[in-house]
Formats: C-alpha cells, sequence, structure tokens
C-alpha cells in the first residue's frame, strides 16, 4: 500500500490584471464540468488556468461563435456521431483566431443543441471575416456570433469558471481519476483524511460539535499554522470508500459544514489500494 498524496486548495480565482499571455503563474489547466444554465444541463469545457492572470488589460473584448449542432444528444448535449467533427472546427477556430488576433482561448458550452467557443482579445478588427474563414470548412453547420466588451472578463469568472461548489466536485473527480490511473479499483474501504482551517477555535470547535454524530476520528488539532487567515488547522479521518459518488457524498456535506462555520475545506487524501 502506497501513500498517495493529494491536498489541494478550493480558492474562487484571483483575478488579477496582466497584460499579455507570458507569465510566469499561467499554465494551462483544462478540464469540464457539468452545470444547470437557464433550465439546461450544460457542460464546460474551460481553461482553469487563466483564473492567475485574468483579466488581461490587452485583451478586453470577448467572442463568442454559437454553433448550432447537427446531431445532438436528447439532453441538448453533443454525440458522438458528432464528436470528431466538433473537434475539427473547435481546433481550426483556434488556430485562425489565436494567429490572427493574438486571441486567448478560455472555452467552450455545449447546450440545448449549441456547442459554444469563448475567446478574448484585442483588436477585434475583421474578427468577423476570420470566423466566416474558419467555419467555411464546414458548410452543414449553421453559427452566429458576438463580440462585445468585457474589460473585466466577468464572462469567464462569473460565468465559465465553476463555483466553490463545482470546483470541489471537479478537484474530487481528478483525485479519483489519479487514483484509478495508479491501479486502484475503488472497491475497498479506506481511511480517508480531510484537513480543514479555521480563523478561531470557537469556529473549530463548532465544526467540530456538528460531526461529531459522523464518527470521524480527530488526527490533529494544531493551534497555530501559516496557513493566512485561517491559522487553526483541523485533519480529521473516516473509512469510506472512495468512488466518484461516494467522495462527493460525504466531501461536500463537509464542504458545506465548514464553510457554515467560517472554515476553509482545504481537501482530502488516501492512500491507492490494490486488489
Amino acid at each position: 500500500m502506497s501513500l498517495f498524496n493529494t491536498i489541494f486548495g478550493k480558492k474562487t480565482p484571483a483575478i488579477k490584471d496582466q497584460n499579455g499571455p507570458a507569465n510566469s503563474s499561467y499554465k494551462e489547466d483544462w478540464d469540464f464540468y457539468f452545470s444547470n444554465v437557464e433550465g439546461f444541463i450544460g457542460s464546460f469545457y474551460i481553461d482553469l488556468g487563466l483564473a492567475k492572470i485574468a483579466p488581461q488589460s490587452s485583451r478586453p473584448n470577448l467572442v463568442w461563435i454559437s454553433v448550432k449542432m447537427n446531431y445532438p444528444r436528447k439532453d441538448g448535449l453533443s454525440s458522438n456521431e458528432e464528436f470528431n467533427t466538433l473537434s475539427e472546427m473547435e481546433d481550426r477556430l483556434q488556430t485562425f483566431i489565436v494567429s490572427r488576433h493574438q486571441a486567448v482561448y478560455a472555452g467552450r458550452l455545449t447546450i440545448n443543441n449549441n456547442r459554444n467557443f469563448y475567446f478574448y482579445l484585442g483588436d477585434k478588427t475583421l474578427c468577423d471575416k476570420t470566423i466566416s474563414e474558419a467555419m467555411v470548412a464546414f458548410p452543414s453547420y449553421t453559427y452566429d456570433y458576438e463580440i462585445k466588451e468585457d474589460k473585466e472578463w466577468e464572462s469567464y469568472s462569473r460565468f465559465m469558471y465553476p463555483n466553490p461548489k463545482q470546483l470541489q466536485s471537479l478537484t474530487n473527480r481528478r483525485v479519483v481519476d489519479n487514483l484509478e490511473k495508479n491501479g486502484d479499483t475503488l472497491t475497498k474501504a479506506r481511511p480517508v483524511q480531510h484537513w480543514v482551517y479555521f480563523k478561531t477555535k470557537t469556529d473549530r470547535n463548532l465544526f467540530l460539535s456538528k460531526i461529531e454524530e459522523l464518527h470521524f476520528d480527530v488526527l490533529s488539532k494544531n493551534e497555530k499554522t501559516s496557513f493566512g487567515d485561517f491559522p487553526f488547522k483541523l485533519i480529521i479521518s473516516r473509512v469510506d470508500h472512495v468512488d466518484h459518488h461516494s467522495v462527493d457524498d460525504y466531501v461536500l456535506d463537509l464542504w458545506q459544514l465548514a464553510t457554515a462555520c467560517n472554515g476553509d475545506y482545504d481537501g482530502w487524501e488516501t492512500s491507492v489500494e490494490k486488489d
């Protein structure tokens, strides 16, 4: 049994003004998640890494391209039948728009029989021409587009980026996926440790009282840490299953309880268990 350590913070993006794409703090970090958008199930696929360098004052304009899918699923999401074509379309739009307008590709949303692509750029001159030249390779598809000013990148930070609860679920999935990649079949229950930080001892004690009936063991109660505004650390553990559904069930409960107690749920770790 080897220890598989993955502890991660669950912060909303810190939005800072940066002028260019070349930034030492930026690294592409693509992932997907599902969300209900105005009553429709939507699938976001976005570059989470852009949160570290957004907004960029040199790219104050948002280009949004909406393509009507020809073979969507009944729920309005994309089908396997259309996967290759939509992938080629995405690659072609990126190639044309990024190279000609020094744009940044923020991601896409698939929803209600449409696939929407989002780019941030500076000079929007002839961008309509760029889009039409990219889409000419797909004559059977209808599309629309819009170019608007979005200096603060609100479409990215407030619409595309997952909210804290969605981000927690997304990071849960990443850890579960890594367990599987390391040979874990996810069938065995095993000790799962959780890190939670608090501003005060009172908040920490309130949290402990709320989880008392959940049968967690307290592994550590540090009085002081270097964790910024949350200096009081708590490590708890319980034997649980670690498939994605099970993890979301208890981790999101802990996350919500920590939030209600002015705490910061910082992540979980467990061991790789192989048959």
